[in-house]
């Protein structure tokens, strides 16, 4: 029996990709407010491509027998961002194989050992901070997550290279969509990353490199595909950068973390309060409130029909996060900050957060294309939320703490600049 179909709503114009550099995170949810549909068709980098979002639409994309990641991701965010044959533009038992390799370095354990790393590198820092005027704080942030991260992947990083490595780390964080340079820096940001950690895993493979063998270098250079062989480096450097890049990119959650903290002071006397669970709450809702990523691309496996809609095979889909996360179908005035709206959710994002809260992708944790490491991700931020709070004193000048959502990633615009930087006690 036929299912009943009705026309999906269109997007005029035969290319659309500078609306999403005039609009960025809203262009998406723009669209759908506009058509009054969670799936508008229309046409991007010169093809056709569907906009979804919501919590509905959200299952949809992420149903792996209706969606498939490879060849979706544009070259653009492939040379910069992502890295040609990276764990996420594959399928099926492919890429079930390959994300648990990143499933295994993310073991209670080792998330600790991530948090302690973490821990260490701020207070490190915070040596130096207390000798200066002033830090920008996310320019800061970005420095002791590298270190963190590549101690924890088992990467030898001299202190002569932090600098460096970061500024490579970040260039491929922030330019798959902007334009002229930064662009250009992101391009070169992930050739010179790619050959630094190739050259690493070369070494581990000559026996002239020994890291230990629970961290993601060591298991990177050893990992074998399903026919036996082991990675080339140029893949395993870019599944090594796919640990080390994201890590670094929290780094704009942090600077997020200062500025909620700053902006909403009442939110302290909350995480030093009786409820134990209030840290999880507010970070989770600074996961949710504020711009990371915008949206993801799938490509359609099959034709099918959905909501009285036809998709037809081999048709780019584009997800909106950050719409979804401030939909107010799922979140009851979702442009006010309240983190009780997660005093329910104790269960794991595999659970209740699948399709709702979307900060790193959606789906199952453990065999879909959500980002594996979202539990560091969360750790961190509780580590830096009661550094701030509870470890050091700071002042927080006058200062343009605004973030745009045309820029894609954003931060707030002063990157947080912090004074009189003290330990407490």
């Amino acid at each position: 029996m036929m299912q009943k179909t009705r026309p999906m709503p269109i997007e005029e114009g035969l290319e659309n990709g500078l609306s999403i550099l005039r609009e960025g995170y809203l262009y998406v949810s723009n669209r759908h407010k506009i058509y009054h549909s969670d799936a508008v068709k229309t046409r991007v980098l010169g093809q056709e491509a569907i906009l979804l979002g919501g919590e509905e639409a959200a299952a949809l994309f992420y149903d792996e027998e209706k969606f498939k990641r490879e060849g979706a991701a544009p070259e653009p965010a492939v040379a910069t961002l992502l890295g040609a044959g990276g764990v996420q533009q594959l399928d099926d038992e492919a890429h079930r194989h390959r994300k648990k390799l990143f499933l295994d370095l993310m073991s209670k354990e080792r998330i600790e050992i991530w948090a302690k790393m973490v821990e260490k590198y701020l207070y490190k820092a915070t040596k130096e901070w207390m000798t200066k005027d002033s830090i920008n704080f996310y320019e800061e942030s970005q420095k002791v997550l590298t270190r963190a991260a590549c101690e924890w992947c088992g990467i030898p990083l001299k202190e002569k290279e932090v600098d460096k490595r970061t500024a490579q780390l970040i260039s491929m964080i922030e330019s798959p969509v902007a334009v002229s340079t930064r662009h250009i820096e992101g391009r070169i940001g992930r050739k010179k990353g790619e050959k630094w950690i190739s050259g690493l895993i070369a070494e581990v493979r000559e026996g002239k490199l020994h890291p230990a063998e629970e961290t993601a270098l060591y298991q990177m250079s050893w990992h074998r595909e399903l026919d036996g062989e082991l990675l080339d480096l140029k893949t395993a450097a870019v599944e090594l950068l796919n640990v080390v890049r994201p890590s670094v990119a929290i780094a704009l959650y942090f600077a997020f973390t200062a500025l909620t903290l700053q902006q909403h002071p009442e939110e302290k006397a909350k995480l030093t309060g009786d409820n134990p669970y209030y840290l999880h709450m507010f970070i989770q809702e600074i996961r949710r409130y504020y711009p990371f990523f915008p949206f993801n691309g799938a490509i359609t496996r099959k034709d099918f029909v959905w909501n009285g809609y036809q998709f037809e095979k081999d048709t780019l889909a584009i997800f909106d996060f950050y719409g979804t996360n401030h939909d107010p179908r799922v979140w009851e005035n979702p442009e006010q900050f309240k983190p009780e709206r997660f005093s329910d959710w104790h269960n794991s994002p595999t659970d209740q957060v699948q399709y709702k809260l979307l900060a790193q992708g959606g789906g199952s944790y453990s065999a879909g294309h959500r980002c594996p490491g979202e539990w560091n991700t969360v750790r961190a931020m509780e580590i830096v939320t009661d550094f701030l709070i509870n470890k050091i004193d700071y002042t927080v000048p006058e200062q343009d703490v605004g973030f745009s959502l045309v820029n894609m990633p954003t931060t707030p615009k002063s990157g947080m600049v912090f004074e009189q930087i003290m330990y407490k006690g």
